[in-house]
């Protein structure tokens, strides 16, 4: 493996800290006091527990390198808490323990492409598509008139979500949704 220094941290930068943990740099600055050593004021993030800390390091303090392995592969099925995705490549089924899973995995549908993020063979996230399409399988029917502007009524999806949706959404409806914030986009 290579190493890094702290002298060479950049926002983005991949590094094991001194207990082993995968943490990407969110921001550096290099400090020269007028007195004492220069040093690396730096705000981490575990990319596993998403954790955020700052820490100060001497700049020739040296890191392990980490490598965070991205797979995209197809949601196949979920059995128990276990959620089986398929390498497009191999064919082959991953098991991926449901408490690695987002809360904005209820958007996931069978077939869907997401992407694996593993650690030293160790899954710890699964990110599905930014943007979606799905059925609206449950809502209230909109009422002719009510032309209130941003009004938003509760709907259930395809794959058992609840979202906020505007108040023309009709059941069975295909509409577009963003995973990150899970807010209706338009109608697909």
């Amino acid at each position: 493996m290579s190493t890094i220094t702290a002298g060479d941290f950049r926002n983005g930068v991949l590094f094991e800290n001194e207990n082993g943990q995968p943490m990407q740099v969110v921001e550096f600055q290099h400090v020269k006091p007028g007195k004492g050593a220069a040093f690396v004021r730096t705000k981490m993030k575990n990319v596993i527990t998403g954790a955020v800390t700052e820490t100060s390091f001497n700049p020739t303090a040296k890191f392990e390198t980490a490598t965070v392995e991205r797979m995209t592969a197809e949601f196949s099925y979920a059995d128990d808490n276990l959620y089986y995705f398929m390498n497009p490549e191999t064919y082959e089924l991953e098991p991926v323990d449901g408490s690695v899973l987002g809360d904005n995995f209820k958007f996931v549908k069978e077939n869907m492409e997401c992407t694996i993020l593993s650690y030293k063979g160790k899954v710890f996230s699964v990110e599905p598509p930014f943007f979606v399409e799905l059925e609206v399988t449950e809502t209230d029917p909109g009422f002719a008139g009510n032309t209130a502007t941003n009004a938003l009524k509760p709907a259930t999806l395809e794959t058992g979500a609840e979202i906020k949706v505007p108040l023309f959404i009709e059941v069975g409806e295909m509409i577009k949704i963003d995973t990150r914030t899970g807010e209706y986009l338009s109608r697909a």
